[in-house]
């Protein structure tokens, strides 16, 4: 079912999503890195960066029941590398475009001073760097015109798993994960009413997300998908830290805001009392809020529902302000800007 404000129809491209996690997997099964690392290092912005705190939760619960060592994730969201990267580190450079500025930049820092590198891009000049330095490089799709890359994750998150396992630093467990995926395919058609729903109670508010500390990164993600696809301000942040501070913020409310709390009940006792206390909260100071139940009988599904939730969510208010939920124009417009 098409519609008409959905030009680029981003609404396939989310029921097609669960489709990435067999994709990833294959698309690094060539991939051979030589050496005795001790963490990796993603380098990324954007919609390309996404992926590796969603990676960092997903392999760490791995190997919790693994006799390998806890694997360190450093992240690097900027023009150079952090102290991390250079200690015995497996350098991932990821760029949906392949022409991502800082990124680039990180990537010249690593080959000069000659670090392990794998890149990742759907081609562009990080893909060419590759090609140069003889760094293995992972080739992303580009299944339909104007494919984002924040709609990218499943591809990005699979794709570095795989290398993790090429190089020994996790268990091969891609048995366990392909066999959810006809679970998730009838998942994501399942949540869509769900999301179009929650997103008719977003009209004309500012949507926070609250969650756990562990599930941090989809909440940072369905702010950002808010962000992206709705065209509209989304904040985010997790208990306990929030009650500590950004809570009282909302003691004299400068706009109409509504609370999306993502909550795991298998998280701390006190941390699940905080769910309903900071709900009442917010309720006698004239503001809304939703408790939703991360759904799923492992991690991993958990955390794929509650990321296609907050796609439909946010597709769903995109339509419902008229905006077309796919392109980002004003991030293209800065790009020109600040263009030397």
């Amino acid at each position: 079912m098409e519609n008409k404000i959905d030009k680029s129809n981003l609404r396939r491209v989310i029921l097609d999503s669960p489709n990435q996690i067999a994709d990833g997997l294959n698309l690094s099964k060539n991939i051979d890195v030589k050496g005795d690392f001790k963490s990796i290092t993603i380098s990324g912005m954007g919609g390309s960066a996404l992926p590796g705190n969603v990676l960092r939760v997903f392999v760490n619960n791995v190997l919790q029941n693994s006799e390998k060592k806890r694997l360190p994730i450093f992240h690097c969201r900027s023009y150079t590398l952090p102290p991390e990267a250079y200690e015995d580190s497996l350098n991932i450079i990821v760029s949906y475009s392949g022409n991502t500025e800082e990124t680039i930049s990180a990537f010249n820092e690593a080959l000069k001073n000659n670090l392990t590198c794998v890149g990742i891009s759907n081609g562009g000049k990080i893909e060419e760097m590759c090609k140069e330095n003889n760094v293995p490089h992972v080739k992303l799709p580009y299944p339909y015109e104007n494919f984002q890359p924040r709609t990218a994750t499943g591809y990005i998150v699979f794709s570095i798993f795989q290398i993790l396992i090429n190089v020994g630093l996790i268990d091969d467990v891609s048995s366990d994960i392909l066999a959810i995926v006809d679970n998730l395919k009838k998942k994501v058609i399942e949540l869509e009413n769900r999301g179009k729903n929650l997103a008719k109670k977003l009209v004309g508010k500012t949507p926070i997300i609250y969650t756990t500390t562990k599930f941090k990164p989809l909440a940072m993600i369905w702010k950002i998908k808010i962000n992206e696809n709705s065209k509209t301000p989304a904040f985010y942040h997790y208990f306990p830290e929030l009650n500590h501070n950004e809570m009282v913020g909302f003691t004299n409310p400068q706009a109409k805001f509504f609370f999306i709390m993502l909550r795991d009940m298998e998280a701390h006792p006190q941390i699940l009392k905080r769910f309903e206390i900071t709900s009442e909260l917010m309720k006698k100071r004239g503001m809304e809020s939703e408790i939703i139940d991360i759904e799923g009988k492992s991690l991993l599904e958990k955390m794929w529902s509650a990321l296609y939730l907050g796609d439909w969510v946010s597709y769903y208010l995109a339509l419902e302000y008229g905006q077309d939920p796919t392109p980002v124009d004003m991030v293209e417009e800065f790009k020109d800007l600040v263009k030397d």
